[in-house]
């Protein structure tokens, strides 16, 4: 999938991760970038079209869809993270149904309301944004691995049904990524800007998954230890 000269859609498009592949696709010469985040007002990139979208809105992800009928290539960033356990007695399944509105329901939303718009305009691509915890879960991670799990086998099943309409679906994989959702982490973290540029060359090679940082390499190798990674090892 080309960049120069599309017409690319991004969601969680005001601030970190979404604001480096909105400047990155611009830098590759895409001909319209949509900057969608719950606030447009808060979208000051020059050269964007805010566009309101809450992804768990049923109305607002109908009224992007409408308004970016032009679109070639979709990105789905928005995401949000929390840090109670599963089995908190009091905040546990209402913190992880929170997560799950986002990270993976509104992953199929967006990705549903785009489906019809990429095929009319020849295919296009669907980019979804995963993690490595996708793979495995840390004792301050559980909810959110959950979610991108199951984002991650919508993935995988949107990739085999968009198949047939010549829609290229990538999958990005990730650990810490230099954000403000990730601010309080004491850990190696990538830049927003790495992990933007490397999603765009496996975009442009045609891939289906990119390892964009040496962290999502190690979780995604350590499936063949043993024990593997996802057991703990």
């Amino acid at each position: 999938m080309k960049i120069q000269g599309s017409t690319v859609f991004i969601t969680g498009a005001n601030r970190g991760l979404g604001l480096a592949f909105a400047k990155a696709v611009l830098a590759a010469g895409a001909r319209k970038v949509y900057a969608a985040a719950r606030d447009p007002s808060t979208v000051t990139l020059p050269g964007v079209v805010p566009v309101k979208l809450d992804v768990t809105n049923p109305q607002d992800v109908a009224a992007a869809a409408k308004l970016a009928a032009d679109v070639d290539i979709v990105i789905n960033n928005a995401g949000i993270t929390g840090g109670t356990p599963l089995l908190d007695a009091t905040d546990g399944e209402s913190n992880l149904r929170r997560i799950m509105e986002t990270n993976l329901y509104g992953v199929y939303a967006v990705s549903a309301a785009f489906a019809p718009v990429l095929k009319k305009n020849g295919g296009g691509a669907l980019v979804n944004m995963l993690s490595a915890l996708s793979w495995l879960s840390l004792d301050s991670t559980s909810a959110y691995s959950v979610t991108k799990a199951a984002a991650w086998a919508l993935t995988n099943s949107l990739r085999i049904e968009l198949r047939a309409q010549g829609t290229q679906v990538l999958g990005i994989h990730a650990g810490y990524i230099d954000t403000d959702m990730v601010s309080h982490v004491d850990a190696p973290k990538t830049s927003p800007a790495d992990v933007a540029a490397r999603t765009l060359e496996a975009l442009e090679r045609g891939d289906a998954e990119v390892l964009a940082d040496d962290t999502a390499k190690f979780v995604k190798a350590g499936f063949g230890a043993t024990p593997a990674a996802y057991l703990g090892g």
